[in-house]
């Protein structure tokens, strides 16, 4: 039996998933910091992200930068942030933790599910910096996640394709593996081939110029153009993985 395919947007506003919603996508991973490979969003991004989208919105909880090695602070904010998007009904979670060996720190996720109730999980790009990837890929079955986003341990999902391929293989139907990681219209279907996915992940952004709000010669960092999620961008995703 044949699988619909499905694109998730990651999202770094509540502007970035509505255009995602508008775009035709199927579900959004809220986030902020996406430039940074992605942190949890505020509260009230949350909240009004969620009085907005009718697809389903899984949210990223990540508490800083760097390495996937949590303390036990670390710990207790992502797992009051995770009992937040229960209580504000989003429909998942995406995590990650690792133990300084490189494993998946089994106790921590087991914790941080066991926060989410109800919620669906998804076990983030922590897996592309563990020790072994095929083995995590059996510790997130084992924890009951619905689906690893992976690039293949490489620098993009076009890159990783292979190693992805073998992951599809070895999950044979008891998780989803979804690349991500560079995914645009230029190589979707060619990863769908590639791989044998049915889930992607992207983020479909252009740049968006900033209000010149004045001379500022010396500012640099402050005020300049952004990337925010494109609605046609999304669309030709999505019309591109419905073609096939």
């Amino acid at each position: 039996m044949s699988v619909s395919p499905v694109l998730e947007v990651a999202a770094g506003s509540v502007a970035a998933a509505l255009a995602a919603q508008q775009g035709g996508a199927m579900r959004v991973e809220l986030c902020n910091g996406l430039d940074g490979g992605g942190l949890t969003p505020s509260y009230g991004m949350l909240g009004v992200a969620r009085e907005h989208l009718h697809i389903p919105l899984y949210v990223l909880i990540r508490p800083r930068v760097g390495d996937f090695v949590f303390s036990a602070q670390e710990m207790d904010v992502m797992c009051r942030d995770v009992e937040y998007c229960v209580r504000l009904g989003c429909d998942g979670v995406v995590l990650g933790a690792l133990d300084p060996a490189g494993d998946v720190d089994m106790g921590m996720m087991r914790a941080l599910i066991a926060a989410a109730g109800p919620l669906g999980v998804t076990f983030h790009r922590a897996m592309d910096v563990s020790a072994d990837p095929a083995r995590t890929l059996e510790d997130a079955i084992a924890l009951g996640c619905e689906r690893v986003l992976t690039s293949g341990a490489r620098p993009s999902a076009l890159e990783g394709a292979e190693t992805i391929a073998a992951l599809v293989v070895q999950a044979a139907g008891r998780i989803v593996v979804m690349p991500g990681a560079g995914v645009s219209a230029g190589n979707v279907v060619q990863l769908r081939v590639l791989t044998g996915a049915y889930e992607f992940h992207a983020s479909a952004r252009r740049v968006v110029a900033a209000r010149r709000l004045g001379p500022h010669p010396y500012i640099r960092d402050l005020g300049g153009d952004y990337a925010c999620t494109d609605a046609d961008k999304v669309r030709q995703i999505v019309t591109l993985l419905s073609q096939e």
